[in-house]
């Protein structure tokens, strides 16, 4: 089963468009754990566990394992992902842009070493910075579009007078994905939640492809104006939540919490989502 095969399982299998970001920040982990840089798969395994009937994809930030020398704690994470969540999807959120063997080796750290589903990646150095991602049959990678920061409009939002029609950078990203960077059906986008109109436009350009949607919960994003603005009966959503539900009590209830803010979430997007 393909990444994409499987997302659309795990979607109506969860009955659920929700993605838990797993962005262990060990500085606000539960009283037990606080500041213990060794337990942070202890912490993430219990979130999963939590959380994986209820989710269609899970994403792993892998600063928050490198920045703490947990890399290990990650490889054991995927393979606790893949013993006890094994039809959820699993995006590593790496954001990776480089070209050549460079990118090579991105690709097999992304794949072969952590085993992931799909890849986050900037596509900023063109094609061939995502082509070595897309030798891996099966494999999803999504690529930075339109992002949920403040500062992503400073090169994103920009005309591009080159280029017929004159889209906005975004735009333009958008509509290479949608055709012909997308040769195998492997690619998807990232879409901010804070944006909705510009959900909505990327929606229109590229309308089956599956969108990342990051900022609901703590970044503020509108749950009902993202899946109004992106889901469409053939391109799913996959609208991420992290430090909403990863920290939702800093006591030793924290996965029992989790749990609730991910169920309260879920509702949120599947009431939001139109009747068909």
């Amino acid at each position: 089963m393909d990444f994409l095969d499987m997302l659309r399982a795990a979607a109506r299998r969860n009955d659920s468009m929700l993605c838990v970001g797993l962005d262990p920040d060990v500085g606000r982990f539960p009283d037990a754990l606080r500041g213990d840089g060794q337990k942070i798969y202890d912490f993430c395994a219990a979130i999963v566990d939590a959380t994986a009937d209820l989710v269609c994809a899970f994403k792993p930030q892998i600063a928050y394992f490198a920045a703490q020398r947990a890399e290990d704690q990650l490889e054991r994470l995927m393979q606790h992902l893949r013993c006890n969540a094994p039809h959820v999807p699993v995006i590593l959120d790496a954001k990776r842009g480089d070209i050549g063997s460079t990118a090579e080796q991105y690709a097999r750290e992304a794949f072969e070493r952590y085993g992931a589903d799909a890849v986050t990646l900037s596509p900023f150095m063109g094609r061939d910075s995502i082509a070595p991602y897309l030798r891996y049959p099966g494999k999803g990678a999504f690529l930075l579009c339109r992002t949920s920061n403040p500062g992503g409009g400073d090169l994103q939002a920009q005309r591009l007078a080159d280029v017929p029609g004159q889209p906005l950078l975004y735009e333009h990203l958008a509509q290479l994905a949608q055709g012909p960077w997308n040769t195998h059906g492997q690619l998807g986008l990232v879409v901010g939640a804070t944006y909705p109109a510009e959900i909505e436009r990327v929606r229109t350009l590229a309308p089956t492809l599956p969108l990342l949607i990051p900022g609901v919960g703590a970044q503020g994003g509108d749950a009902l104006a993202t899946v109004r603005a992106g889901w469409r009966p053939h391109g799913p959503i996959v609208v991420n939540s992290s430090r909403a539900i990863l920290y939702a009590s800093g006591g030793a209830d924290f996965a029992p919490a989790a749990r609730a803010a991910a169920q309260a979430t879920r509702a949120q997007l599947n009431a939001a989502k139109p009747i068909t």
